[in-house]
């Protein structure tokens, strides 16, 4: 059978937040795990598996492009190369890392690993498919060096899985290791607000390159996780699109070709914060002490595993899907983490996504099993949420939001 077995690592990930999460309760440290906070993370790294699919061909093939057309040397592997390329590959880490907090363009699509004010394994999984594009930017060098893409891609995958492993604090200082690798220790300062750890410790796997390049800090003091003032927000559509909103802003107030340069190019700082408290009234605008029934989150749980079921599924058998079951099902693992996220604030319109991703369901249904029987009924429940639209919308609101 033909089956891609990279979707497994949709249950081992996961399978790894649970038991982090399992310890931390055992000793007494479940604070660091919220709710609304994980729920919004795995939301994001939902939709970034899911962009996998879609992204990863297409990235390897321009390395292979920029390789067959571009290539100063033709490097072959071996243990010196590979070697090589793993430094290569970690410098290059470090600053796309470094712009990605330093230039507005690029922490526009990085600020979203940033906003959970919690520090755990879930926290791991914000990544976005702008942040790998931004990312595949910066390792275009290695083919033009001369770098195979084959090669590239192994490191991809390790520069992809052990950061996984940064993202907890349940492990101290570890010794030695200290010195050349990064560590929870390390990562725990980058994520932290504290005056003192900004913009530090970008490296991905080795640490040598902030202690080179004067950007080094230990962990001394307890660090105070998310952005250096919180988004107070668990909307997939917000986290994705609010600073990008700030930075359009600002280049479109802005006088001058040398001032829209420092906008796209300039400190996340030199932003107006103004802006965003503009743009939270209009758009992000949520009513406070918002208490969320036992209801509503066991719903959300349900909604969260079945889109981690609906997606493994999707990559273990795409080979054996058409590209429309592929986009169809893609789309309702995106209206349901949209869904979930939204209903964390208590947002009104809910309702109309969850009409139509349960219209989405129907349709996949349908295409899978196109039986008469089956089109009537499914015909005859559409026509029936549609004549009582809005006292079926009424009921669930209450169900939902009590």
């Amino acid at each position: 059978m033909n089956l891609n077995f990279l979707a497994l690592a949709v249950p081992f990930f996961t399978g790894l937040m649970y038991l982090e999460y399992y310890f931390s309760k055992k000793k007494g440290k479940q604070e660091h795990f919220h709710f609304n906070e994980a729920v919004a993370n795995v939301n994001v790294g939902i939709a970034e598996r899911l962009s996998d699919l879609f992204t990863t061909g297409v990235f390897y093939f321009f390395f292979v492009w920029l390789h067959q057309n571009f290539a100063i040397f033709d490097i072959q592997p071996t243990i010196w190369t590979w070697i090589l390329l793993f430094l290569f590959t970690d410098f290059m880490w470090y600053w796309y890392h470094r712009f990605g907090h330093e230039v507005n363009l690029f922490w526009s699509v990085h600020v979203v690993h940033h906003q959970s004010d919690d520090f755990n394994f879930t926290v791991s999984a914000r990544i976005t498919v702008l942040q790998a594009l931004a990312r595949c930017l910066f390792w275009s060098v290695l083919p033009i060096i001369g770098f195979p893409a084959e090669m590239i891609t192994v490191l991809l995958l390790i520069h992809g899985t052990y950061p996984f492993f940064t993202h907890t604090q349940l492990v101290g200082k570890l010794g030695w290791i200290e010195y050349l690798f990064v560590t929870p220790s390390h990562h725990r300062v980058h994520h932290s607000s504290n005056p003192q750890y900004l913009d530090k410790n970008y490296g991905d796997v080795l640490i040598i390159w902030d202690k080179l390049f004067g950007t080094f800090a230990k962990e001394k003091e307890e660090p105070v996780y998310g952005l250096t003032t919180p988004l107070n927000s668990h909307s997939f559509l917000w986290q994705h699109f609010h600073f990008i909103l700030e930075v359009l802003i600002s280049f479109r107030r802005a006088k001058g070709f040398r001032q829209k340069w420092k906008v796209i190019f300039g400190r996340p700082d030199d932003i107006d914060p103004r802006i965003r408290m503009s743009l939270e009234r209009k758009f992000s605008f949520k009513r406070q002490g918002i208490k969320h029934s036992s209801v509503l989150l066991n719903y959300i749980k349900l909604q969260t595993i079945l889109s981690l079921i609906v997606l493994f599924l999707v990559i273990l058998f795409e080979h054996y899907l058409s590209s429309s079951k592929i986009l169809g099902l893609s789309l309702f693992i995106v209206l349901s983490i949209i869904t979930t996220g939204a209903m964390l604030e208590q947002r009104r319109w809910i309702f109309h996504l969850e009409f139509a991703r349960l219209g989405l369901l129907g349709i996949l249904t349908w295409a899978a099993f196109p039986y008469f029987n089956l089109s009537v009924v499914l015909l005859i429940v559409a026509l029936a949420i549609i004549l009582f639209y809005k006292t079926i919308g009424n009921q669930y609101y209450s169900y939902l939001y009590k």
